[in-house]
């Protein structure tokens, strides 16, 4: 289907949501917030405001029998641009709280895998004997490569891009390849957690108990969910009610204590809070003494005033009495 919508003017887009029924109080504002953070950037928190049909369509394409009632061009009375605005500054604050944890992990486990891996071999990374054997030998049939040579691929490519200084002497003073202990310091989030996803499920496993969690395959999923986490929160989308594609594995019963708390709750299991509570439950063993916990509790109190839409802390998957939870194990 060809696109024919035309470019209308800023002042048009504000016209357009107030004949809509969003209510707005204040035009210069709210041309200044279209001017600066721009209109489909914002209607993904106005989004939840408009009304809903009673007919139903689908949700996800991918997804048999996924369903969700036909959103309208009119919004719920009582909707307004400034409380989407609020729900945008809080989504905001929330991604950096996230990525302030993020980045703290992301190093703590770097460290963990290259030491882990670098006793076996300096140049682990290269060495197909140290990863599982569906990890090194198995290709894709599109490009044709296995998992191991498009993680090795990649790596060339952030070690040949890399401006860092230690990286520059390192080459050249020894060559390539370089020991995994200094390449480590290149790979983002999403690299480290395939590294990780590949390695032998007994190796996994003595990473994933210094986190509290006996299977090496569910702290996969763990880092594999949090990989996401950091994207949505790096490329500045919308999380607080974000759907979790790939799904963290719950760990075994009476293992976590803080999972226990999603046991048999679909919901939550697939929204961000639980992505929040595994980021707080690995913060407990990288900084013990982080106030990132207090920080998250306050932020989450100051979620804007939108029961009279039927929005709350609910949407993105929050439990009853999560603040009371003994986060020490």
């Amino acid at each position: 289907m060809p696109y024919d919508k035309p470019w209308i003017s800023y002042e048009e887009q504000l016209e357009r949501l107030k004949q809509r029924g969003l209510t707005v109080t204040d035009d210069d504002k709210a041309l200044d917030y279209l001017q600066r953070i721009g209109y489909y950037r914002l209607s993904g928190y106005w989004f939840p405001f408009r009304e809903r049909s009673g007919e139903y369509c689908p949700l996800d394409s991918r997804k048999k029998g996924s369903t969700n009632r036909l959103a309208l061009d009119q919004f719920k009375q009582g909707a307004t641009f400034q409380q989407a605005v609020e729900l945008y500054v809080f989504d905001k604050r929330l991604r950096l709280l996230a990525l302030d944890a993020l980045e703290r992990i992301e190093i703590a486990l770097r460290v963990d895998i290259s030491h882990f891996l670098g006793e076996r071999d300096s140049f682990a990374y290269q060495n197909a004997e140290l990863f599982f054997k569906k990890f090194t030998s198995c290709a894709n049939p599109r490009t044709g490569l296995t998992k191991h040579e498009a993680w090795l691929k990649r790596h060339k490519k952030l070690i040949d891009r890399s401006k860092e200084e230690f990286i520059q002497h390192n080459r050249d003073q020894y060559g390539l390849p370089l020991p995994i202990w200094i390449t480590c310091e290149v790979w983002d989030f999403g690299t480290m957690s395939t590294l990780y996803n590949g390695m032998k499920p007994e190796d996994q496993d003595s990473i994933s108990r210094k986190y509290g969690v006996n299977n090496g395959r569910h702290f996969a999923s763990w880092l594999r969910g949090l990989n996401y986490l950091r994207n949505i929160c790096a490329h500045h989308s919308r999380l607080w009610n974000r759907n979790i594609i790939d799904r963290p594995k719950l760990t075994a019963k009476g293992q976590v204590p803080f999972v226990e708390q999603f046991r048999g709750n679909t919901h939550a299991q697939v929204r961000p809070f639980f992505l929040l509570c595994i980021t707080q439950h690995l913060m407990a063993t990288i900084n013990p003494s982080s106030s990132w916990l207090v920080r998250l509790k306050a932020h989450l109190s100051e979620f804007p005033h939108l029961d009279h839409l039927g929005l709350n802390l609910f949407g993105m998957g929050i439990i009853d009495g999560w603040e009371d939870w003994d986060w020490e194990w």
